[in-house]
């Protein structure tokens, strides 16, 4: 329940989100695309992806780390990078730029731009498909003969949940 300051007597009641289901069907995905493309889905990546899938925020790399020395004792920074690198190869995470973060993909498997959508109060990023907006983008980019490598808009603002507060 959130009380509303404008009228104290009003509550809105925000169904609980049920992170673990987004873990699970995020390590489905996972096993499900690299069994396909004939790559290794290690224990190590597994937890790396689980961890990030855990909340919708951007995760950083080192707090990856703190949450996976208790599991893995000897794990280093370089042994996060390099799930981080396998994970983004298989386009099942997200790098958000702007944040030096890393956060789900929710489209694994399929070849996109990415328009993120970044809450500067809670940190929660969302994705968008927005064909139009990146259309748009890639129009331009035609029209300047820029040929582009990757393709990613990252926009940073209040979410509604934040904004309702």
């Amino acid at each position: 329940m959130i009380d509303s300051p404008a009228f104290p007597e009003a509550t809105v009641t925000v169904p609980a989100h049920d992170h673990q289901a987004c873990v699970n069907h995020a390590l489905t995905t996972a096993e499900q695309l690299c069994g396909q493309r004939g790559v290794q889905l290690t224990a190590i990546r597994q937890q790396v992806l689980a961890l990030i899938w855990e909340t919708h925020k951007a995760v950083k790399a080192y707090d990856l780390l703190d949450k996976i020395r208790p599991y893995q004792h000897s794990a280093k920074p370089a042994t996060i990078y390099r799930a981080l690198d396998f994970l983004i190869e298989q386009g099942l995470i997200h790098r958000v730029e702007s944040l030096n973060a890393f956060v789900g993909c929710r489209c694994s498997g399929l070849q996109h731009e990415q328009l993120l959508l970044i809450c500067k109060h809670c940190l929660e990023v969302e994705e968008r498909t927005a064909t139009q907006v990146m259309h748009a983008v890639s129009t331009e980019c035609l029209s300047a003969e820029f040929i582009v490598s990757s393709q990613a808009l990252e926009i940073h603002g209040t979410c509604k949940k934040c904004s309702a507060e």
